[in-house]
This record gives C-alpha cells, structure tokens and sequence, in this order.
C-alpha cells in the first residue's frame, strides 16, 4: 500500500509530533519488553559455540592481552590452535570484534558466562529500541500521525518477542548476530539523519557503526543494499541519488575488506567434502560425492521455505539443522514447489515494490536481501539452515506482518481488534521465547532436547551421545550410568548411520562402551574412527588405553590368559611409553614363566620410576625367578628402603 496515500485513505488520528507520546518512552518501553524475555538466561551457563570464542580460546582466555591475536588470525585458530583446522568452514572467519568483548569480559570475571548473559540481554533490549527508532523515521517522515505509530510499534513488538532469535540471544557466541544487526540498523537510522539534516556527526555515526557491524559478521554487507533502498523508498530519492549517498558506506567496508584479507588472504577454501561442514553431498558407492545440480537447488528452496514456515509457525524449534534432519529434496516434492512459488511472490512484491514503495514492498526486498547470503545461493554457508540466520531477515518478515495487520485489520475490524490479535501473538511469541530458553540452560539440557526434534541429524545425535557419556562419567548411580551410556550408543549408532565417516561419533561411541567395560565394542569403535583418519589422535591414544583395559580383565577376572597376551601386546604397540601395560606384560610374563621377559619389561618400568617401590620389588621377584640372585637382592633391598611391603613365603 503506498505509503504517500495513506492519509488520504484512512481515518487516521492527524496529530502533529508534539501531541503523541514521546518517541523515546515508547523506544524505552520496546528496550525494556527486549530485555525482559531474555532475563531467565541470566543464570545459564555456556553452550554450543561458546567454546570455540570463549572459554577454550587461547586468545580470549588471555583477557584484554589476546585481543591482538583475535585481531590477525582467523576467529577459529584460538580454538583449534593450528594453521588450517580454522578454515574448516569455507573461506574461512574473520569477526574480531565480539571475541575481543569476550576477551574484556573474561579480564573482568574470569570464566563465568552470568556477564556475558547480560550484555547480550542489554545489547538485544538497545537493538530493539534502535529498531523502533529506525520504524518511527522511516514511516513518520512525512506525516507523524498515531496511526504510523502504530505500525511501527507493531513491526517492532513482532520482532522483539519473535521465538527464532533465542539462539542469537540466549548463546552468549550469538552477540555477532545482535553486534552485526545492532551496528547495521544504527548505520541505516543515522545515514536517513544525515538524509534529513546533513550534520557531519550523523554520517561519522553511521560509519563507525557499520566498521563494527562488518566486524562482528560479514553479512553486514547485505545493507550496502538495504540502505539505497530505505532511502528510495522513504525519503522519495531517485535510485541514482540513492546509491550516491550510500557510497561513505564504501569506507568502513574496503577496510573491513582489507583486514580481512590480510588476515585470512584470498583463499576461500574450496568445497569442504566432509558431510558437517558441507550438507551437500550424498554416499556414492561408499564415497561422498556433491549433490546434483537439481538436487542441491531443491534442497536450498526447500529450507527457503522452512524459514517462512518457522517465521510464521515458530515450533519446534532447534538449535540443529544438519544433514539428514534436512534431508535430500526434489522438484517432485510438493514443498519445494510450494516453497518456489512463496519466494516467486515475495520477488514479485518487492519489484513491484519500486513502482508502489510500500512498506511490505520494502519488507520483502529487505527479507530477501538480507536472507541472500545465507541462503547457500551466493556461497556455502556450512549447513542448511539455521535459525540464527534469520536474526536479520526476520525484521522484514515483522514490516510485512505489521503492515498487513493494520490494512486487513486496523482499517477494516478497528483499533480494539487490530491490539487485541497483536497481543495475542506477542503473547505467544513470548511463551515461546521464554520456554525456548529455559532449554539453552546447558549443554546437555540442549542437546538432548533438541536431539528429539532434529531426529535425523547426525551432528545433534553425536553431540545427544557426547552429553549422556560426559554426564554418565561422574553418575554414581550405576543403574541409572548404564541407561544413560546405552541411550548415548543408540544415538551415536544412528549418527554413524546417517554418516558412515563420522570419527568423532565413533569416539564417543568408544568412549560409552569402554564405560561400560564393553571393551570389545570399544576397541572396534575407535578402530572404526581410525580406519577413517589413521591420524586420529584421540581415537590413538583412547583405543591404547581400553586395550590395556581389556587385556587386564582378560587377565585378572577371566583368567584368559591368551586373550590377555593379545590385548596387552597390541596396547604396547601402539604405546610402549604407558608404564602400566608394561607392568602388567611383566606380570603376565611372569605368570607364564617368560622371566627373561619379565625381566625385561619390569626394568623399563623401574628405569622410568626408580623411586616405585612396587615396581623395585617386581623387578627383584622377575631377577630371583630368572636366577640373578645378586641383581635380585640389590632392588630387594631398594624396594624395602623404598617403604614396598615383601612378599609372605
């Protein structure tokens, strides 16, 4: 509806500005209602990503000293620590600025998320009030009536209380999210300031702005083409003019550029061919293989549409939409036509946008701009979807759902009516949010919370099993460890199914049963990851470790000595440096009469601690039984002055 008619058309309440409300105390009242819905993850802990920018950063650990180091390396290398593993994502990252808050606040109170849960709760209730204010001045310009108010007020409610921006909010990592979107609308209300008044100090806003903006998140540069538009569309400019005055913009962008190619260089990764880091490929005879090219374009318009499902129907909702809980689709499917033809309409209503410049024009250009570069159209992003990603887009989706309650509902059923269904949907809206975020508590609440929705996700199902293991480790209750272990090999069991190469499910899938003492489901687990990454560290030492496990039980508790020989030797193998499987082959050469051996194997565990005492007799009983008797007594005699107890004839 355009924008320009409205007064004409409708029987608004024409009051000059003076006589309305203040703008700054609905703007407040909007922080407050931001922050609010957000006030019970005061107390949560740290979750998901948390790790990879917070606490297990070597650079963010550091405090207000690491952040030279967040400023020239890629934003994973303080995690993974080595050149290479940080572009495991294509292209690489490069958002320095919410790891350097990070680094500020972990100087402050060390590792404690409450802080950090804070100024989220902060920064998001500011970003809802910049949003009001950017409303108000985009649709008051030309006629400051009640009504316009209205819909500002509206468009801005839907978007604060929207149930998709829990994982941006309630994850502490998700501050690029509100940092980008924050600087960004910031950018934009002060570049229609400077439209409007032409003072220096609203441009130099606005650019700063934007340089944080470009440095919390790279999609920032999506309101390069935002910005022209709000001013075509809201302050009568010709297209021309338009982008003129968007060109300052082009500062604070070539130096983010800049900075970020000297940091991560020109190199953009290739195609990952790992299923977690690229969603897009499909076994083939055992091998992954791409997608074709049809598949890939359903499956991309199918979460397209997902997005507007979750927009409209935000339940349920996860923090997980990893291959295969979006699984392989096609044009046959009838949502991903129906998926095609939202987006042919929402396309049709921004285009026409230019002739009409209304609001819900200007809505479904900004949704579709702002959703491009993460839509996996324009690159890779990684996965297929995820609901952080419409942190962004979501305002635009809020513009047409505002405009649109007052045409069809103000104008036509009234005022009473038009509050009356908005308060409803906040009113669900906040249910949802505060609900939502009860589950991003913690780690474990989360994973196994969403592992029952996002059922077909490897990477939940891993993450479900890696919870219930780490938790069962410190259970005391041994029935309810056993449960817990077996719940985490089931979900881990169908993680390897959906993806045959996952190692790190078959870790922790090594890790479960070798709790259990299931040492031979164990050993062929991490054998299992291994065969997919000789190099494996973890698996390495792990399956070393439950083979010496296995082969001391064999030993000890079945008396199978055969199989304990097996176990323990390949436990040596791979690790002739673990002074226990040492140990325990001098024990069982020994009981076997290999005394040469046990001679041999007792001496290395001597030479490595001279101070053990037990070790020091061992040595002496293995020399007696090989017939040193002189050698014999010497290490007799240490282990008595050592405090080692003699053995009863």
């Amino acid at each position: 509806m355009n924008l320009k008619k409205e007064s004409k058309r409708t029987p608004s309440i024409q009051k000059s500005a003076a006589s309305l409300l203040p703008i700054s105390l609905h703007a407040w009242l909007v922080f407050i209602f931001g922050a609010l819905l957000y006030a019970n993850t005061l107390s949560h802990g740290f979750t998901q990503d948390d790790a990879i920018v917070i606490y297990d950063n070597m650079y963010t650990t550091k405090g207000i000293s690491g952040i030279k180091g967040l400023f020239t390396k890629d934003t994973f290398y303080g995690f993974f620590k080595e050149e290479g593993k940080a572009k495991l994502v294509s292209g690489g990252r490069y958002r320095p600025f919410t790891p350097a808050m990070f680094a500020i606040e972990y100087q402050l109170v060390g590792n404690n998320p409450w802080l950090g849960h804070l100024i989220n709760i902060l920064l998001y209730g500011f970003l809802c009030f910049m949003v009001y204010k950017l409303m108000v001045l985009m649709l008051c310009y030309k006629e400051d009536t009640l009504n316009k108010r209205y819909i500002a007020l509206a468009i801005t409610l839907l978007y604060a209380a929207h149930p998709l921006h829990t994982e941006a909010v309630a994850n502490i990592k998700g501050r690029d999210e509100i940092m980008s979107m924050l600087g960004s609308v910031v950018s934009l209300y002060y570049i229609l300031k400077f439209t409007d008044t032409k003072q220096i100090k609203a441009l130099i806003i606005a650019l700063i702005s934007f340089f944080i903006a470009f440095l919390s998140k790279e999609n920032t540069i999506t309101f390069l083409a935002v910005i022209p538009l709000a001013l075509y569309y809201f302050r009568d400019k010709s297209i021309r003019h338009s982008i003129v005055s968007t060109l300052p913009l082009l500062i604070p962008t070539i130096v983010f550029l800049l900075m970020r190619t000297s940091v991560l260089g020109n190199d953009f990764g290739g195609t990952p061919m790992e299923l977690m880091n690229n969603p897009f490929l499909k076994l083939s005879n055992g091998v992954y293989v791409p997608f074709s090219a049809s598949e890939k374009a359903a499956t991309i318009i199918f979460t397209l549409g997902k997005y507007i499902q979750l927009l409209l129907f935000p339940h349920p909702l996860t923090h997980d939409y990893y291959p295969r809980y979006i699984d392989i689709m096609h044009f046959g499917d009838y949502r991903v036509v129906l998926s095609l033809l939202v987006y042919i309409l929402l396309g049709y209503i921004a285009f026409r946008g230019f002739k009409t410049k209304s609001i819900v024009a200007f809505g479904a250009a900004y949704y579709l701009v702002t959703l491009s570069i993460v839509s996996n159209i324009v690159f890779p992003i990684g996965t297929n979807m995820s609901e952080r990603f419409m942190f962004m887009p979501s305002l635009g989706f809020a513009m047409m759902v505002g405009w649109a309650m007052y045409e069809w509902v103000f104008k036509k059923l009234g005022k009473k009516v038009f509050f009356s269904l908005l308060g409803v949907i906040i009113l669900l809206f906040s249910l949802k949010t505060f609900t939502r975020n009860q589950v991003w508590e913690s780690d474990f609440k989360l994973f196994t919370t969403d592992v029952k929705t996002s059922t077909n996700s490897a990477k939940v199902l891993n993450a479900a099993g890696g919870a219930l293991t780490t938790k069962a480790f410190d259970e005391k209750d041994e029935a309810k460890k056993k449960n817990m272990l077996h719940e985490a090999i089931g979900y881990l069991t169908k993680a390897v199914k959906i993806h045959p190469g996952y190692k790190n499910a078959y870790l922790i899938m090594g890790n479960a049963y070798y709790y259990l003492k299931d040492y031979d489901h164990a050993i062929e687990a991490y054998g299992n990851a291994l065969k997919i990454d000789p190099d494996f560290k973890d698996a390495f030492v792990n399956q070393a470790i439950v083979l010496r496990e296995a082969g001391k039980y064999a030993g000890e508790t079945l008396n199978d000595l055969k199989k304990a020989e097996i176990y323990l030797t390949r436990s040596y193998q791979m690790n002739p440096n673990d002074m226990e499987t040492t140990r325990l082959l001098g024990v069982l050469s020994g009981i076997k009469g290999n005394h040469q051996d046990a001679v041999k194997y007792f001496s290395k565990v001597v030479e490595a601690d001279p101070k053990n005492a037990n070790a020091q007799l061992n040595l002496s009983i293995a020399l007696q039984n090989a017939g040193e008797l002189l050698k014999a007594e010497e290490h007799r005699k240490k282990a008595e002055a050592l405090g080692a107890e003699q053995p009863k004839n």
